[in-house]
């Protein structure tokens, strides 16, 4: 039986109960009827009130929402525009500026920061454009201070000092006071070599905006960078009493006690900025460099600890325990990080550069490649392209370094590094140019667009870019340049010079020393060129490379006792140095200890077993003792590491075919190996062997006709008779047999090309 159950209200509750359902009904009624510009005009305040509270990428989110709701409002990509460029996502800022304009071609915002945009590169081209854009801005909107500014710059880049000042004069006149134009004028006085007038122009800056703590700290920079540290301290002093939680002039001032000689002072200071915003790591990265490790990981602990959440904390704790070899603490730090959140992009992103380090490839190409889906971010390319460096991939490595750079064109650490890489070949070298257009006249900059030149043969621009370099930093890589170009100019003694000055700056630099013995060579004195890289080393006992080198140069002249003495030396300053390793395994190889060879190769793989340099030379030395299938899976194991090794690919396809006679699966090993090195003789003799015992002889002399006419090896010209004689050209076969013969008729190559010649006969 139901039991009805009777709910009893009074009139008061009922009218009480509709009133609710009216107005539940007129909100749900109203929010129906809000127009999709009104719901976006929601989503857009959101976004801006987001951008004022320094969270751009929150505001992204908000901007898309509003642009979803309704998208032919103009301000709309605007703001987003403006969220992309906090972010540093250059790329959608244009595209969001554009389309603003797109929209609206009048919206003077998006025209101002899509010249700006441009004015800030150095294609003289774009910076053109952007002087163009903002005058016809100024005639249509009127000026302000940013559109001076804006100008300002652009007239600085084009060399119109002149016109510049003119422009920041009237922007300081006409509009209230704006520190931007204060400092851009600064600029432009030093520009036009007036730094009396820079100086009265900062102070003017400080006198016209009284509270503006950023003028006094601005002032003190420029104090600095003229080697004025006591007119610098009082004005970072004053900064610090306008606004005490200037996180910049404080660091300005520890910057500046610590060049002092005032450690104890400076250390307050680095302490007291840890406990500012964004400096928290501040004081333990002091102590780091202090040396003093355990006290900085102790704090490294404590902020990490404090705040579990913060990834930042934790990512400087994991490189810190990296740097001093605690990798056990890193993995663990990456393990409770992916176990408790296996999205964590940052701690993807750490064990993806750690797996780089320790050569797991597979594992890091996964952890980059998952945080890659997630966001595209230029720093995750950059890593990537560090992958494929290690792994051989010259191509992949460019073009990973490229979508780095396109993504966010301003890391000018990517930008030399990919011009650099470009510089080993002449059509590299112009490609490396057009990237270094586009970069501002520093010195990294300066250092690799002159070995552009160099390898142009532009010998000419090459001397103006060194001595453009020089006048601003005598650096070891500029006065190495310096000396090289003096050598190929026939100036012996002025190199000598340069490279001493260089070696003066850095005595480890092996670049310098090898151009310092170039210069002896150069006049034929080997005796004197070796006796001098003996005195440098003898005054570097604990540089490791320098005793390398020294001992490489030995054992070129024969000298192997006093070779092997000097690398006993240095694996006894430094036990995990891998070239001294690597020397002494070619002084066994060299003596015929291959027994010693091998057990020292097994010794540093059991330490690095992701070596393929160790790999390989153990298939060397294995395949000498006879031990060809030891060989050959070494070769397999080295090219799983580096896919793009051409020695290993080429050495494991002559070992397939010789001594396991399968030419077949050998062929697209010395295929691989000479589209890799397509110069390298031993890879097309190595190719056309391949090929000739596969029986495509045709094929095989295209190979080792490039091989055999260099007097490298005469087996490659036994080699080339055999092919010869296989393809019936009796005449050839017969001459080339000959020439082998005059060089060395004592190889077993001889006796086999002589039979089957004689044979053809």
């Amino acid at each position: 039986m139901e039991t009805v159950v009777e709910m009893k209200f009074g009139r008061s509750s009922l009218r009480k109960i509709a009133a609710v359902a009216l107005l539940i009904l007129v909100f749900s009624f109203s929010g129906c009827m809000r127009s999709p510009q009104e719901k976006s005009a929601r989503f857009l305040a959101a976004g801006k009130r987001l951008l004022q509270n320094k969270d751009p990428r929150r505001a992204i989110l908000q901007f898309h929402n509003a642009i979803q709701v309704y998208p032919s409002n103009a301000e709309t990509y605007y703001q987003l525009g403006i969220a992309f460029f906090e972010v540093q996502d250059y790329r959608q800022a244009v595209i969001a500026f554009l389309k603003a304009l797109e929209i609206n071609p009048s919206h003077a915002g998006a025209r101002l920061r899509i010249a700006q945009m441009k004015s800030d590169t150095n294609n003289r081209a774009l910076v053109e454009d952007a002087e163009r854009e903002v005058k016809a801005l100024m005639q249509d909107t009127g000026a302000n201070s940013e559109i001076l500014n804006t100008l300002a710059l652009t007239e600085l880049k084009l060399g119109n000092s002149g016109n510049a000042v003119q422009s920041l004069e009237r922007a300081l006149t006409e509009f209230p006071p704006d520190l931007r134009s204060f400092v851009i004028l600064a600029h432009a006085k030093l520009d036009q070599k007036d730094t009396p007038g820079a100086e009265e122009i900062l102070k003017k800056a400080c006198k016209d905006l009284p509270k503006s703590a950023d003028a006094h700290r601005i002032l003190a920079e420029f104090y600095l960078s003229q080697i004025r540290s006591s007119d610098a301290e009082p004005e970072l002093q004053r900064a610090l009493s306008l606004d005490p939680k200037s996180g910049p002039a404080l660091y300005d001032l520890a910057q500046l006690q610590l060049r002092e000689g005032r450690k104890q002072e400076a250390e307050q200071s680095f302490k007291r900025l840890a406990g500012f915003e964004g400096y928290g790591s501040i004081y333990a990265v002091f102590l780091f460099k202090d040396g003093r490790q355990d006290q900085a990981l102790s704090e490294f602990e404590r902020l990490a600890k404090e705040a579990p959440d913060d990834r930042q904390a934790r990512t400087n704790l994991i490189v810190a325990y990296r740097t001093v070899h605690r990798p056990a603490d890193a993995d663990r730090l990456l393990s409770a990080a992916l176990k408790k959140n296996p999205k964590d992009l940052d701690a993807l992103l750490q064990r993806g550069e750690i797996g780089i380090e320790r050569r797991d490839f597979s594992q890091a190409e996964a952890d980059l490649n998952s945080v890659l889906a997630a966001k595209p971010d230029p720093e995750v390319y950059y890593l990537l392209a560090k992958l494929n460096q290690a792994r051989g991939n010259v191509l992949l490595y460019r073009q990973n370094l490229s979508e780095a750079l396109r993504l966010n064109p301003k890391l000018l650490t990517v930008r030399v590094e990919l011009a650099g890489s470009l510089v080993a070949t002449k059509a590299g070298a112009q490609a490396a140019l057009d990237y270094l257009n586009q970069a501002p006249d520093v010195i990294p900059v300066m250092v690799v667009r002159n070995w552009a030149h160099w390898m142009l043969d532009d010998l000419a621009r090459m001397r103006k870019g060194i001595d453009q370099g020089l006048a601003q930093q005598r650096s070891v890589d500029l006065l190495i340049q310096d000396g090289l170009w003096k050598l190929r100019s026939g100036d012996p003694a002025g190199a000598r010079t340069s490279v001493i000055e260089a070696l003066k700056i850095d005595p480890t630099d092996i670049r310098a020393l090898q151009a310092l013995q170039q210069t002896y060579l150069s006049q034929k004195n080997d005796a004197l060129a070796l006796q001098k890289v003996k005195e440098y080393a003898a005054q570097q006992p604990k540089s490791a490379p320098v005793q390398d080198f020294l001992a490489m140069l030995l054992m070129a002249k024969g000298e192997k006792t006093q070779a092997r003495s000097v690398l006993a030396s240095v694996k006894s300053v430094d036990p995990q140095f891998v070239l001294a390793d690597l020397s002494l395994v070619q002084l066994d190889y060299a003596d015929h200890n291959l027994a010693d060879a091998r057990k020292r190769l097994e010794a540093l793989l059991a330490r690095d077993n992701a070596n393929t340099t160790a790999q390989i030379w153990l298939a060397i030395v294995e395949e000498h003792m006879g031990d060809y299938n030891n060989a050959i899976e070494n070769l397999r194991k080295a090219l799983d590491l580096a896919p793009n090794d051409a020695q290993a690919s080429n050495n494991l396809a002559y070992l397939l075919t010789e001594n396991r006679n399968e030419p077949d699966s050998a062929l697209k090993y010395a295929q691989r190996a000479v589209e890799l090195q397509p110069s390298a003789p031993a890879f097309r003799d190595t190719l056309g062997w391949v090929l000739y015992r596969k029986g495509q002889y045709a094929q095989a002399i295209q190979h080792l006709e490039i091989a055999g006419a260099r007097p490298d090896n005469v087996v490659w010209k036994y080699h080339l008779a055999m092919a010869y004689a296989k393809d019936g050209d009796v005449a050839r076969s017969r001459a080339t047999l000959e020439a082998a013969l005059k060089l060395n008729p004592n190889v077993p190559e001889a006796k086999a090309a002589r039979q089957l010649v004689d044979a053809l006969h």
